[in-house]
């Protein structure tokens, strides 16, 4: 008898779309997935890409509220809906809304496993707070196993004392397919693309929500502080929105640096091109789970400077390999390695290979097969 699986997650993220469909091919499972909300416009303005959608799915009825910085989202509906499905998994993406308390007690109470899908590591900025705390060992307790999506997030589960035999890895994956084939054509048509989106001739990218926790007065800072015939030849693109934009302009516009440009928001079509074009992608955060926009720019054959506590870093980048990786905050580092990156052009074209050869191992359909191994295991298949 073939299992079904329910995957209980948040919206409907572009992202999320390439794996799930990769999961619904596959014979040895029957999948669901229900998600919480369709979008969050107060935080994304992603497209919801519904026609690309091929696996079954629902999404609950909500209500979405933000007080501060915290985001509260209530639905109603769950249990009917897993009655209904009556799956033999529940896998959940996340332990920090009603809705994923409510399924692991509908779970237990059918005796069923309950997975954790998490992505958490020990340099999440949250941890250590002891609410935060509190609340994850209480929902690990009740948790039959886990899906991680790297080597960062399994080594914070041991942390906590969880048997490494009950973690099973399911890589980050975006389309890398498509994101390889974007930057491709883009490549073809170099002076539409500068012309579209008034890029600099050369430039670093940054893409991400313009926050602090994000590392983007670092960078700002970093490129200042380059020789003044590296800036004259390679400009600074930020791609995305956030509460420190208007800040961060500010504080550019006072640069003597003419080639600094905010692009604001840019769907995924658009943003495959923006790499394409670019000398390498900066991803300087001070906290970040993961980072897929490093699976997107290295699909697009980008070389990668990243800091060490960013998820995808122990996964994706090999310092001096594919790209450079150094310590949050550490704005000489920083600078060094755009330096050498904006100096050397086979050190770019080398670097870049490497990525975009390194990325294939995180496709959407080695996310389905580390899927199909957790269930299967949580069912004693295997």
């Amino acid at each position: 008898m073939i299992p079904k699986l329910v995957i209980l997650t948040e919206i409907i993220a572009p992202y999320r779309i390439p794996v799930f469909n990769a999961l619904a091919q596959r014979p040895e499972i029957e999948l669901h997935v229900i998600f919480l909300s369709e979008t969050d416009p107060a935080l994304r303005q992603w497209r919801v890409y519904k026609d690309e959608i091929k696996f079954r799915y629902e999404v609950l009825p909500s209500w979405r509220g933000r007080f501060g910085r915290h985001n509260l989202l209530l639905n109603r509906g769950l249990s009917a809906a897993l009655n209904h499905i009556n799956p033999d998994v529940v896998v959940c993406g996340g332990y920090n809304y009603p809705a994923c308390w409510s399924a692991a007690y509908w779970a237990r109470r059918h005796q069923i496993p309950f997975l954790l899908w998490t992505e958490s590591t020990a340099f999440d900025r949250r941890s250590g707070y002891s609410l935060v705390e509190f609340t994850k060992r209480r929902f690990l307790n009740l948790c039959h196993a886990f899906v991680v999506p790297g080597k960062s997030s399994l080594n914070y589960l041991r942390e906590l004392g969880v048997d490494e035999k009950r973690i099973f890895m399911a890589p980050n994956a975006v389309d890398t397919k498509l994101f390889s084939d974007l930057s491709d054509n883009a490549r073809r048509k170099v002076s539409q693309v500068h012309g579209r989106y008034d890029l600099p001739a050369r430039y670093f990218l940054y893409v991400g929500r313009l926050v602090k926790e994000k590392g983007i007065y670092d960078l700002l800072t970093a490129y200042a502080l380059l020789n003044e015939e590296i800036r004259s030849k390679v400009g600074l693109v930020f791609v995305g929105d956030g509460a420190d934009r208007y800040e961060l302009t500010k504080r550019a516009s006072k640069m003597d640096a003419a080639a600094i440009r905010f692009l604001g928001f840019v769907h995924r079509e658009g943003l495959a091109e923006i790499y394409a074009l670019a000398d390498a992608l900066v991803f300087p955060t001070y906290s970040d789970p993961w980072g897929l926009v490093v699976n997107e720019a290295m699909a697009c054959g980008l070389p990668m400077i990243v800091t060490d506590v960013a998820g995808c870093a122990a996964d994706l980048v090999q310092d001096g390999e594919n790209g450079f990786v150094f310590s949050p905050g550490d704005v000489p580092q920083l600078g060094l390695a755009m330096t050498r990156l904006a100096a050397d052009s086979e050190l770019r074209v080398r670097m870049g290979r490497a990525s975009g050869e390194r990325i294939e191992a995180n496709s959407p359909y080695a996310w389905a097969d580390g899927m199909v191994r957790a269930v299967q295991a949580s069912c004693g298949k295997i």
